[in-house]
């Protein structure tokens, strides 16, 4: 039976993933990082996924063995992310494609959220909402890209919540203590509310919540506040590109995707355009099944693979400037 591996490493998560050709089965194995205090360092990020990798590969070759597999592509995240990490992922892509004679490819790390979240939803033309740690992005596939039609002009959802959450004294990934709290409360303070077009902006969202803080405001009425502005803002700018995309669905992804007050309140919009609402259940966190069924997309395509001297990672690399075969 034929397999193919994803590995990602872009951030604070190391995973490789399989998908089955022949079975259609996805396998996610993956550990992830956790700082104990702070945000996500890249030295010592890399050196976890350093200590998991060999670890979690063991386990995925083993897995192929019993089921008496073998692998024909191998896929990496290529970007956008932290570029130690990224390389670190993409040396071990390369090592692997080398020994075994595998075909290589390099996936953009946010496509292969989406492409995910399309299988398992059973979407079909979505305008995609992603919203992680890494990507606040509202886009659609037109043709063979991705059209960006809104997205954060500064920091992303993600990364809005963690920063101001640890300023709190919480520790990262602080999401769903954001929301728990949120939810305790029904108080709301005003704070900067900046939407310019279908882009949006937190940062002086986030310097306002770290003032009030610092005031002595209740942490619960700031998540709370937080929570109903920037998601107030991005259901303005969905409508938005709802409208100018003319879309019939919002495929809700990302790690942030598992707020259920922001799928909530993306189903209102959706509900109000006459359109379908889907979020995806699971892996919406980072993950190497993610890439491994993005690459899964490219091989059965016949997408050209990459020589290994061109593999080199792209940390800062844009959807919208990637070329699909399918």
């Amino acid at each position: 039976m034929r397999y193919i591996l994803g590995i990602e490493s872009t951030s604070h998560t190391f995973g490789i993933g399989l998908v089955g050709l022949d079975t259609g089965e996805i396998i996610d194995i993956s550990s992830t990082y956790t700082p104990k205090v702070g945000g996500i360092h890249p030295r010592e990020a890399v050196e976890h996924h350093t200590k998991v990798a060999p670890q979690l590969l063991q386990k995925a070759m083993e897995y192929l063995k019993r089921r008496g597999g073998r692998l024909v592509a191998i896929g990496f995240s290529r970007g956008p992310g932290l570029g130690p990490c990224l390389r670190l992922g993409a040396t071990l892509a390369r090592a692997l494609a080398a020994q075994l004679s595998l075909k290589l490819y390099g996936i953009h790390h946010a496509i292969a959220h989406i492409e995910i979240a399309k299988k398992i939803t059973n979407s079909n033309d979505p305008l995609v909402v992603l919203v992680s740690g890494g990507h606040t992005t509202i886009a659609s596939k037109e043709g063979s890209r991705y059209r960006v039609w809104g997205e954060t002009l500064d920091i992303s959802l993600g990364n809005l919540i963690d920063m101001f959450m640890r300023a709190a004294g919480y520790p990262s990934p602080a999401g769903p203590l954001c929301e728990k709290f949120a939810a305790e409360t029904q108080e709301y303070v005003e704070i900067p509310y900046v939407v310019k077009g279908t882009d949006l902006s937190f940062s002086g969202m986030l310097s306002a919540l770290k003032a009030k803080l610092n005031e002595g405001l209740d942490v619960r009425i700031l998540c709370k506040s937080l929570q109903e502005t920037a998601f107030a803002m991005l259901c303005e700018v969905v409508e938005r590109a709802l409208a100018h995309s003319e879309k019939a669905e919002i495929l809700l992804c990302g790690g942030v995707a598992n707020n259920k007050r922001l799928q909530e309140m993306l189903s209102l919009v959706a509900k109000e355009w006459n359109a379908k609402f889907a979020v995806s259940p699971r892996w919406n966190s980072d993950n190497g099944c993610m890439i491994a069924y993005t690459t899964m997309l490219y091989y059965l395509n016949g997408a050209k693979p990459l020589e290994i001297e061109e593999s080199y990672v792209l940390p800062l690399w844009r959807m919208d400037s990637v070329d699909l075969p399918y």
